[in-house]
């Protein structure tokens, strides 16, 4: 899979994605297998993911970097991913998981982008009135 390929199935995703009402994603081909994307998605409850990758396709899609911070509609944290090397105690440094305020650290695996939007759709789909 080329770079070109990865960015076209965000794309492709990211069109179909009914708990969204806009996005805004700028992708930055820095070589055949390699990119870097970043960009905002806004859901229909007000709630926005703010997120970043830098991405090899060379083999398979391999995240160096990336960051996926949700939060709700007044921008207080609701969670956030990321692999800076802080908390070097946590299971699977540098991976880990921001829950609510900053200091609630757990260790968790890698997600990409699919697997943080499935995220957030539950959590939509369990806060809807009935």
């Amino acid at each position: 899979m080329t770079i070109d390929d990865y960015f076209q199935s965000i794309d492709d995703f990211l069109v179909g994605l009914d708990i969204a009402y806009a996005r805004q994603v700028n992708y930055d081909k820095r070589s055949p297998d390699t990119g870097f994307l970043r960009g905002q998605i806004y859901f229909i409850d007000g709630s926005v993911l703010h997120f970043r990758e830098f991405v090899t396709s060379e083999q398979q899609i391999d995240r160096y970097k990336y960051a996926y911070h949700y939060q709700a509609p007044g921008g207080s944290l609701i969670f956030r991913y990321d692999r800076t090397p802080h908390f070097p105690h946590l299971s699977n440094f540098p991976h880990r998981k921001h829950i609510g305020e900053e200091t609630n650290v757990i260790p968790a695996d890698s997600p990409d982008l699919f697997v943080v939007l499935e995220e957030i759709r539950r959590l939509l789909i369990s806060f809807e009135p009935e």
